[in-house]
């Protein structure tokens, strides 16, 4: 069974930086792409960073220039730098994977997990 595990939020002050991880674990035999997606309290989630395989890396508008979405392929993690945060980027975080997982690969398949979610709070 695949598993997300996240780690790395917290409560950080206007302007300062965290680093989130997702380490995809279990019978994985690829994984094609990993994202962040965050969701803030009445609001739908939304997409922050993906990045694929082969690195090409795909950034919201609201936070390009400041996030930046990382993954080792050896390690099945990703990562999310960000840096000057602001309250606006106050949210839970998830993790996204597009991975390939099965007993056997003949017997694999291709879906999407999600990690369950860390808080990330930028406040004064």
């Amino acid at each position: 069974q695949v598993q997300l595990v996240e780690s790395g939020g917290g409560l950080v002050q206007p302007g300062g930086s965290l680093r989130l991880s997702c380490s995809a674990s279990g019978n994985i035999f690829s994984i094609y792409a990993m994202g962040w997606y965050r969701q803030a309290p009445g609001k739908q989630r939304e997409l922050v960073a993906t990045i694929t395989s082969a690195g090409r890396i795909n950034n919201a508008d609201s936070v390009k220039g400041r996030f930046t979405i990382s993954m080792d392929n050896a390690k099945n993690t990703a990562y999310l730098e960000m840096n000057i945060l602001k309250p606006e980027d106050t949210a839970v975080y998830y993790c996204n994977a597009d991975l390939r997982s099965g007993p056997n690969r003949l017997v694999s398949r291709r879906q999407d997990y999600w990690g369950q979610g860390t808080q990330v709070t930028v406040s004064a």
